[in-house]
């Protein structure tokens, strides 16, 4: 499997050499202030269709198989399962300051938070994850006041503008100027690939035109092609992001199934995919 892996490496992403394979931004690798990876289907004990990197607490996997699936990927990127802290995704648009107090929330304690699906911090130690299997998962490091954040954005987070929302309480907490910050938008469904219809069409239609396709039979049956990568692009973009510093990692899900999970392809019966970004100590 880890040569069908091969396929996912370009110009922006690439796969570890590592025994546990994840993938990485050639770019934000280049930074020696953080450490991060995006895992794939590949490297975990996970059986039958959470084959075999599952990271998804709840879905039906045994939970011993989803810990031991985080030892193995995050000993691989650097850093232990107790400095994680998931988030909640919920599809809203909340984000979250976490601290060295919440580290392990989620994995080995639990959350004494709900609905947050983006998570900023300055503190090394502590590593953000997001979850996806499609949706795009957005990845924040400002090298300049040293903080980083994660963001999940569907259709839904999308439309709220959480990229947005996630530089706006970078602003605000740890004083970040949006000139400074990098945006990284990874592993997640192309525009090829992700078609929408009724009232969320017609919304990204007027919201975010370029980022929409329509074949004329579409067009009569009411759907379109959506680009969430050029979405939030624009998104970070208007939220004083500069356009070279957002990096589109070009890996989509639904074309490499075989390999990453897909909600699309697969439906409930899959796992969960996660992103990691921390700061070193």
């Amino acid at each position: 499997m880890k040569k069908e892996l091969e396929c996912l490496s370009n110009k922006e992403m690439a796969v570890s050499g590592t025994e546990v394979p994840f993938l990485y931004f050639r770019r934000l690798s280049e930074h020696p202030g953080v450490k991060h990876g995006c895992s794939t289907r590949v490297g975990g004990v996970s059986k039958g269709f959470f084959s075999s990197m599952n990271l998804g607490f709840g879905r039906g996997d045994f939970d011993e198989n989803v810990l031991k699936n985080y030892d193995r990927l995050c000993n691989a990127i650097g850093f232990a399962k107790e400095q994680v802290v998931l988030p909640d995704q919920v599809h809203e648009v909340v984000v979250r300051r976490a601290t060295k107090a919440d580290c392990g929330k989620g994995i080995t304690r639990p959350r004494d938070y709900s609905c947050v699906d983006a998570q900023i911090t300055n503190e090394p130690g502590v590593a953000l994850a997001v979850f996806g299997a499609d949706c795009v998962p957005v990845f924040f490091y400002d090298p300049v006041a040293g903080a980083i954040g994660t963001a999940h954005a569907g259709w839904r987070g999308s439309i709220g503008r959480i990229a947005e929302k996630t530089v706006k309480a970078m602003e605000r907490e740890f004083g970040c100027i949006p000139e400074h910050i990098e945006a990284y938008i990874g592993v997640s469904v192309c525009g090829d690939c992700y078609t929408v219809g009724g009232e969320v069409a017609e919304l990204f239609q007027k919201e975010y035109k370029n980022a929409t396709k329509r074949t004329a039979e579409q067009e009569a049956e009411g759907t379109c092609r959506l680009d969430l990568w050029q979405v939030n692009r624009t998104i970070l973009e208007e939220a004083g992001v500069l356009p070279e510093n957002i990096v589109i990692g070009g890996v989509c899900t639904m074309c490499h199934s075989d390999v990453l999970f897909s909600h699309r392809v697969m439906g409930n019966d899959r796992g969960n995919m996660a992103g990691f970004l921390m700061l070193t100590e």
